[in-house]
């Protein structure tokens, strides 16, 4: 979208226990017990990631959304999805 500016996301690390992001200097861990829907990605769709805001990531080929505070503290965000992952 013209005028709009994306921060960065980079995805480091993809393992068979999860996926890891670089967020400026933090990286954070994405274990498939605590986020599923990542464990039967693909590398591709995990790779598209975007962050149109600090607290805000997306994955457009996944349809997901998740707040960055929900990476970091996966505990106060107890809802996990139901889906066979």
């Amino acid at each position: 979208m013209p005028g709009s500016a994306t921060l960065a996301v980079e995805v480091t690390h993809i393992s068979a226990h999860g996926l890891w992001l670089l967020l400026g200097d933090e990286e954070l861990a994405l274990p498939y017990t605590d986020f599923p829907w990542f464990k039967k990605a693909t590398v591709e769709q995990i790779l598209t990631v975007e962050r149109p805001s600090e607290n805000h990531l997306y994955w457009p080929d996944l349809d997901i959304d998740l707040s960055v505070e929900s990476l970091r503290r996966p505990e106060a965000f107890p809802f996990v999805s139901k889906i066979d992952a």
